[in-house]
């Protein structure tokens, strides 16, 4: 029996390297066998969805991890390949962006909430605000928002103080989260005494806030979809289902969201 030649050996060997799944470097499942989920949530989904992945895991069986962040960050990492199975964006045009690139799956697309902003000012700072034009006061020097550029709770806080027709004064104050959670932390901490955050992380017991008028900025619809490279598509989508569904909506409605399908409502501080 002749030897093949070292260089058919070779090539014959490369074929299988290239056409062999790379087991241990992709996420795969076995029948039956529960999945990690791995979400790409905007900041200020932090509280609502980390009780309602807890209750899914507990359904389920199957375990979510969170990267919580702004939603323009976050967007920018799937674009890169990040190994994301679903998307939560506090905007809608950052998922209308992914789909057009084929990047989430166009059938999955789905509002799951409408995001309120909020006035807050950290309790120990000795200023009074409840309005943006009150933020004018010489006592307020550091004022917070999230980062406009790639956050849609900064950019419905700029164009809110803009509708105000104080940004032009205040813009010297402001310090730029770069994510609302972030944001709100510069609140608590006192290293701003005040700033714009969303409603839905505003429960803190360091500040105190005042809900925005929703007519002075765009809305925030907050829409989700599954990412069109994970390998758990099903299990995503039961996710996202889980989020607007029964057990979903009333911790949703508990920190503040506006619901698919519900009118604006005004909650007590």
């Amino acid at each position: 029996m002749k030897r093949l030649p070292a260089f058919f050996v070779r090539a014959f060997a490369l074929t299988l390297l290239l056409t062999t799944p790379a087991c241990a470097t992709e996420r795969t499942q076995t029948a039956n066998e529960p999945v990690e989920l791995t979400v790409a949530a905007a900041a200020d989904l932090q509280f609502a969805f980390t009780e309602i992945g807890t209750l899914y895991e507990q359904e389920t069986g199957n375990k979510v991890t969170f990267a919580f962040g702004s939603t323009g960050q976050l967007a920018q990492q799937i674009e890169n390949g990040a190994p994301f199975d679903l998307f939560a964006a506090a905007n809608v045009s950052f998922v209308e962006d992914l789909a057009e690139k084929d990047l989430v799956v166009p059938e999955t697309v789905a509002l799951y909430a409408r995001g309120r902003i909020v006035l807050a000012v950290n309790r120990e700072a000795g200023v009074n605000a409840t309005t943006l034009e009150d933020l004018l006061s010489d006592r307020i020097t550091h004022f917070a928002i999230a980062n406009p550029e790639h956050a849609p709770y900064g950019i419905a806080a700029k164009e809110a103080l803009i509708a105000a027709g104080v940004w032009e004064q205040v813009e010297g104050k402001v310090v730029y989260g770069e994510n609302v959670r972030q944001t709100l932390q510069f609140v608590q901490t006192g290293d701003a005494q005040a700033g714009i955050v969303a409603l839905s992380i505003a429960n803190v017991p360091e500040i105190t806030w005042t809900l925005i008028d929703d007519s002075l900025h765009n809305p925030l619809d907050q829409t989700l979809a599954v990412v069109t490279g994970s390998p758990y598509r099903r299990e995503a989508q039961e996710f996202a289902d889980f989020i607007n569904g029964e057990v979903g909506r009333p911790i949703m409605q508990k920190y503040g969201f506006v619901l698919p399908g519900e009118t604006i409502t005004t909650p007590a501080p």
